[in-house]
């Protein structure tokens, strides 16, 4: 018994010191998907959530509504993979409070800005069959997940500051050498002609998401790519370290790319992420050190007010 309590303790200090790997968040099999008309829905949501510019991209067959691009290029394996930005958590955290729009958003809200947003058009309709479907399939993601909780590998992983400013010299080093293969020497992506979806999306230009999506924040997209990029990265094997994370995000982030409104986003300025890249600000630093850094000093002086 004296020996079990003291291999006990060792688990228990050994765990606390962060040795033991969490159990991260596994999406329900699809034997789970439920029969007849739920399960035709939560399917088609998922095809949907995967192959978005087939149905509503430019040359979609249901609508017209969004740039090229699909979801699962910003959420992975539609929305399944560990620290890929997955679903897991949709249904357990919303409706929830947001300070980008001062408001308490929907699912369905959610949804419309990604298309806004990531997707560079317009949302779907809300009563829509596609509308309807991308929240079935969502809601069965999170079927294991209690109200409220959060599983673990859910979002992004949050690369830690440089004490520098993220370099995009270094990042078009980097682009070139692991990137450019799959998404292009200009940043347009690569897609078979006459398809209606991309192999691998456009980085920037006018295809791309614009400037009022999530992964135009720098720390968002280091926290993208050094668990999923390049091709065939995950968090269990990342092919880039923190700082070549933050540079590459850098010279891809200082790109051009479409211009959203955002003159509505932030009515409480004071509560704007660190690294949001545009002003107005409630503090004194540059907007360029707002976008690339370093934002240390940033988060010191937030601290102390």
């Amino acid at each position: 018994m004296k020996h079990l309590t003291i291999l006990s303790g060792i688990i228990c200090l050994i765990t606390l010191a962060g040795l033991v790997p969490p159990t991260y968040w596994k999406p329900p099999a699809d034997s789970r998907i439920p029969a007849g008309t739920l399960g035709k829905q939560i399917r088609y949501g998922r095809d949907l959530v995967a192959h978005t510019a087939k149905y509503l991209g430019p040359n979609g067959s249901v609508k017209h509504l969004s740039n090229g691009m699909n979801c699962q290029n910003c959420h992975l394996e539609a929305g399944t993979k560990i620290l890929g930005n997955n679903y897991s958590a949709v249904f357990s955290t919303y409706p929830r409070f947001r300070e980008r729009s001062g408001a308490t958003e929907t699912v369905i809200k959610r949804i419309s800005d990604c298309f806004e947003r990531s997707l560079g058009g317009k949302a779907p309709d809300s009563a829509s069959r596609e509308m309807q479907a991308m929240v079935a399939y969502m809601r069965w993601l999170g079927t294991d997940v209690a109200k409220g909780q959060k599983p673990e590998g859910v979002g992004l992983v949050k690369v830690a500051y440089l004490d520098r400013v993220a370099d995009s010299t270094k990042g078009r080093q980097l682009y070139v050498a692991k990137c450019q293969v799959c998404h292009g020497v200009k940043g347009e992506g690569m897609k078979v002609a006459g398809a209606s979806e991309y192999i691998y999306p456009p980085m920037w230009g006018p295809h791309s998401y614009n400037d009022g999506a999530g992964l135009y924040r720098l720390s968002s997209f280091a926290g993208y790519v050094k668990n999923n990029m390049p091709f065939g990265a995950s968090y269990a094997s990342p092919q880039l370290t923190d700082e070549e994370s933050w540079d590459v995000a850098a010279f891809i982030n200082s790109m051009p790319r479409p211009h959203k409104d955002q003159s509505k986003d932030w009515p409480n300025v004071a509560s704007k992420p660190i690294d949001f890249p545009t002003g107005p600000y409630a503090d004194s630093f540059p907007e360029r050190q707002h976008k690339f850094g370093p934002f240390q000093p940033i988060a010191d002086a937030r601290k102390k007010q």
